[in-house]
This record gives C-alpha cells, structure tokens and sequence, in this order.
C-alpha cells in the first residue's frame, strides 16, 4: 500500500501481516492504495436482499459477504420495533461467528420510542418502558446497544440498566428536550441514532436533544450521510461541531447493494427508488447505501479523508468500547480495508485473511 490510516493520519508506506496481527506499519516505499481500518458499522438493519429481523445463518452469510465486499469487517444487526416472540426469535438466530464480518452484537433500534417521532417504526410494537422486558431482551440473545426515547416515563430507569449491563445506550426516534436529553447523558447514554433524523427540531429556544448532543463533548453522534437523510450543509454543521465524536451509520436494509425494488423492514414493505428507501407513505425506511458510500460522501462535502474515514472505523469502534476495532496497530487483529483513488474497495483483510 502506498499508505495507512494510523492514529488519524496517513502514514507512508506498507503494512505487514502476521498470524492475524499487524506486525509492521509504514514500511518499505508501499505500493498502491490505502490501507485503512476495517469499517464499523453500528446499524445495519440488513444488505444484499436480507431483513436480518427475519434471517436465518446462510442469510446472514450471503448478507456478510456482501458487507465485507463494502469494506465493513464488524456491524451491529438492528432490529426495528417489533412484538417480543419476534425480538426474542431473531436474537436467537444472531451468529456469534461465520458470517464473515466480526459481529459486535445486536441493536435493539427499539421498541420504547416516542410515539411522535416512530418514523417507519410499527406504532402496534412500540412499548412504554418496562424493565421486565428489557431483561427477557437481554436474556434472548447478544444485546450490545439499544435506542430509547429518554423523555419517556421510566427510561431513565432503563438507561442505569442498561449502562450497569456495559452496554451502549443511544437515544433516538425521541421528542426530548434539551433538559430531557441532558438527563439521560448524565446516567450514562453517550451516543444519539441518526441524529436529526426521527427526533424533536431544533428551534433558537427550543434546542431538542440534537443541539443538546452536539454541545456536549462527551456525547458521540451518529450519522446517516447517504444523501438523502440530511442536506450536505446539516451534515457539515454536524461534523464541524463533532469533529471526532462524528460517527457514520449506513442504517442500511435489505435494499442495500440490490438497487430499485421491493423489499421488508420489520413486517413493513418498503420501495427503493433512486436510492432512497421509502414507506408507501413516502417516509423514509433505513437506507441503500453502504457506509463507505457514507465517507466518500462526507468527503465530498468537504472532510479530510482522514476524517471521513475515521468517522466509519475508529469513532464506532470508540462508540462500542472496541479497542480491538477501526484501528491499524503493531498488534492489533489485522481488520484491514484496502481503497484505490477513488474509495473503491479494493481488497479487505480480517484477521489476517482475505476475505473479499
């Protein structure tokens, strides 16, 4: 390679694989390409045709092969809101392994969201917060992050749950004040999903939990820079204000990588057309994008390619609690995505092994 994305910078030179760990970086003159961490993906619904609220394991693997094609070597699979038998049954069918890309463990995009703000959520499964049903969750299968409205009576309960777990708690699909998201962060929710998607607007008195998040510097924010979510001058005021707390989510469905067509989220049929993904309705159902669309995206607009992709590798996997992941380091499990001129995947690495 001709250079490596390390500790936020690009540094000269070849990277040198061994027994699945980066033995050697910015060595020799390099060759062509960028080597750069393995992608993060933090919410992916599904890919290449799979709704992973339904999917079986050779789902999972042809959705797997797809995504490392698109350079993600670790992805969270997110479940929209649904009613508890399915929840529990597809947290039962998440792989541990085999499905090529590291899987972190699910997103539980749900169900105790704020009944304004469901977005293409199902209103029928939307819940009230209960944590009995957070725990019968919990038990199901791999949770390792999960969206609430904190606003709601009783979240606030939920989040020192879920925080005492270790796990990630992101608020989202919310109607919450800025006193209202103040509150949660202070119990321990660090991150918001999509933000300015699905949330309160933001007026000059009235600032929601979107402007709560961005004043905070220990509040991480996610991003849905597909096009179509946000206007490329929101999503710069975003990363101007969050510069290194910005992480990119490709919030990717089945659609991703199949191009126009119909397709499910949750028990909900969605069209992708142009490449976005709509409910008959017209709102907005996850995306078709993949996260590198995301960084050449935020690079189009204007961020350093360092920062773009820092913002799909480092910053989710900082959002997770991963120090295994998003980084290149003498030691570290060598989850490689390798890019040409122009952010085309060009060969991915994990653990060592070539992978696509």
């Amino acid at each position: 390679m001709a250079a490596a994305l390390v500790d936020g910078a690009l540094l000269p030179g070849d990277v040198v694989v061994q027994e699945g760990v980066l033995a050697g970086l910015g060595l020799g003159r390099g060759g062509r390409g960028i080597a750069a961490p393995g992608l993060v993906d933090l919410q992916v619904n599904g890919f290449a045709g799979v709704d992973f609220l339904r999917a079986d394991h050779a789902a999972y693997r042809r959705a797997g092969d797809a995504l490392l094609a698109a350079g993600v070597t670790a992805f969270q699979p997110t479940f929209v809101s649904a009613p508890e038998a399915d929840l529990v049954a597809a947290l039962r069918r998440v792989p541990t392994e085999g499905c090529g890309p590291r899987v972190i463990g699910a997103h539980l995009e749900g169900p105790f969201l704020s009944p304004l703000r469901l977005g293409v959520h199902d209103a029928a499964s939307r819940r009230a917060p209960d944590l009995g049903l957070v725990r019968r969750l919990l038990e199901a299968g791999p949770v390792s992050a999960m969206t609430l409205a904190p606003e709601l009576p009783g979240a606030l309960e939920l989040v020192d749950e879920l925080v005492a777990r270790g796990l990630i708690v992101s608020c989202g699909h919310t109607d919450a004040t800025a006193a209202q998201a103040h509150a949660a962060f202070d119990r321990g929710a660090r991150t918001v999903t999509h933000l300015f998607n699905a949330m309160r607007p933001s007026t000059p008195r009235d600032p929601g939990i979107a402007m709560a998040a961005l004043a905070r510097e220990d509040v991480t924010v996610q991003l849905i820079v597909d096009g179509h979510h946000l206007a490329g001058e929101t999503v710069l005021v975003a990363w101007r204000a969050a510069r290194g707390r910005f992480a990119l989510v490709s919030d990717a469905v089945a659609a991703a990588g199949m191009g126009d067509g119909r397709f499910t989220l949750g028990g909900t049929q969605v069209t992708a057309e142009d490449g976005a993904v709509r409910r008959a309705d017209g709102t907005l159902a996850g995306s078709a994008a993949s996260i590198i669309d995301g960084v050449r995206n935020l690079h189009a607009l204007g961020a350093p390619l360092e920062d773009a992709l820092a913002a799909a590798s480092s910053v989710p996997a900082r959002i997770a609690g991963r120090t295994d992941l998003g980084r290149l380091a003498v030691g570290a499990p060598a989850d490689v995505v390798v890019l040409d001129d122009r952010l085309e995947v060009q060969r991915v690495l994990v653990a060592g092994v070539a992978v696509a």
